[in-house]
């Protein structure tokens, strides 16, 4: 190679290198930002919300028992003549009433009630009347206990119509264990509303 070659040939490698180094690809950029979520080639996602809590709904509340109106004074004179004529007749000779008639307003579900301590060996009668329009009058005995709602029943009229009378003679209710139990009379009406009264009797 003579020395003018050499001197063309040291040109041309320079000039193809320039362009070699001009066509190279520029570099890529990172997608990673400081402070950007996701950031370094991962997807942002959105932070999962707490599901909103559930609104209960109200418990419902049990009716209110409506308490029996107390009878007018002049009625329950009138009404207790009739009981003491239905207590000589129904009950057990000997029988004395437990203190005062009970004498107020009754209608299906709002009953007439009272209570009553049961006396060991003792036997117990109930007379009860109804006036109209009352057409159906139930006497029932309850033992009360102290859990709520339980209140077994111990004994109850067989009488159709608006007298009843619980404990009728030849028998009567007798409370055979040997310890004292409170209990209530129950006067339910069973068709129609109105006065009705009762008295309990021990023997």
């Amino acid at each position: 190679m003579t020395p003018k070659t050499v001197l063309l040939t040291v040109p041309l490698v320079l000039i193809a290198a320039v362009g070699c180094k001009k066509t190279e690809d520029p570099p890529i950029a990172s997608s990673y930002q400081a402070g950007v979520p996701g950031g370094a080639g991962a997807a942002a996602t959105a932070m999962p919300t707490a599901p909103a809590a559930p609104v209960a709904a109200p418990a419902p509340t049990a009716p209110t028992p409506v308490p029996p109106v107390p009878a007018d004074p002049t009625i329950s004179a009138a009404v207790t003549p009739l009981l003491t004529q239905l207590a000589t007749t129904q009950t057990v000779a000997g029988s004395k009433p437990v203190g005062t008639a009970l004498v107020g307003n009754v209608a299906p579900g709002t009953p007439l009630e009272t209570s009553i301590m049961l006396q060991p060996n003792k036997c117990y009668s109930v007379v009860a009347v109804g006036m109209p329009p009352i057409a159906e009058l139930n006497v029932q005995l309850l033992l009360v206990t102290v859990l709520p709602g339980m209140a077994p029943v111990l004994a109850i009229d067989q009488d159709a119509g608006a007298s009843a009378v619980l404990g009728k003679k030849p028998n009567c209710y007798k409370w055979a264990v040997g310890l004292p139990a409170s209990a209530k009379v129950s006067v339910q009406s069973a068709a129609g509303a109105g006065v009705a009264a009762a008295q309990i009797y021990e023997k």
